[in-house]
């Protein structure tokens, strides 16, 4: 989590990916249910009809495990119409012609083939959330709990990074935990063996 659950209630635009929020993480929601009282902005991509659908208004319903065709096609179009923040990439980001040229062929007419998402959707969610003054995406298990887990959020965290979305204030990419794993307890290694401190350390 790159920033506090509080500053979501400030962001100008939520992007919720794989969770359901309202169900699973209900603090993390009523701060996304007031920000959009607020007047902030909501995209949810999930394949399911979840509550927070009811307040967003764009609702990417994707085909399941479509994840990273969609994002790399949202960063095809963020680069292609340089909607990036420049300064921020050129100042802090590695890689920008790299990754131009891997998304290079995930337009948002081909991701529409393999997500079922319309490309104009697509593409108008690319948009709204480069061009937001500041951007929160928010995801959990739904991204995470795949065989491609690690690059959906790879391909989340490249979106953030073109748009200047990590280490400031009220920009974020949040992942949500629902519960601490078997083996990842402070004073556990696995499989469940204690792990020592070094002298002096406080656990």
């Amino acid at each position: 989590m790159s920033n506090s659950i509080a500053e979501l209630e400030r962001s100008p635009l939520i992007m919720v990916v794989g969770s359901n929020t309202t169900e699973t993480h209900p603090v993390i929601a009523l701060r996304i249910k007031k920000a959009v009282r607020n007047g902030s902005r909501l995209i949810v991509v999930d394949p399911r009809n979840i509550e927070l659908t009811r307040l967003a208004q764009r609702h990417l319903r994707l085909n399941v495990g479509t994840d990273i065709a969609l994002f790399n096609a949202m960063a095809h179009v963020i680069i292609r119409e340089r909607l990036y923040d420049e300064d921020y990439v050129s100042g802090r980001v590695d890689g920008l012609d790299e990754l131009a040229r891997h998304v290079e062929k995930y337009t948002p007419e081909a991701a529409e083939e393999i997500t079922g998402v319309p490309a104009e959707e697509i593409a108008a969610a690319a948009r709204e959330y480069a061009k937001a003054e500041r951007a929160a995406i928010c995801y959990t298990l739904g991204i995470t709990e795949h065989s491609c887990g690690v690059h959906n959020v790879q391909a989340l965290a490249n979106l953030a990074l073109l748009c200047g979305n990590f280490g400031i204030e009220r920009r974020r990419q949040s992942p949500a935990r629902p519960e601490q794993r078997p083996g990842r307890g402070r004073r556990r290694l696995p499989p469940h063996r204690p792990a020592r401190l070094p002298e002096g350390a406080e656990g």
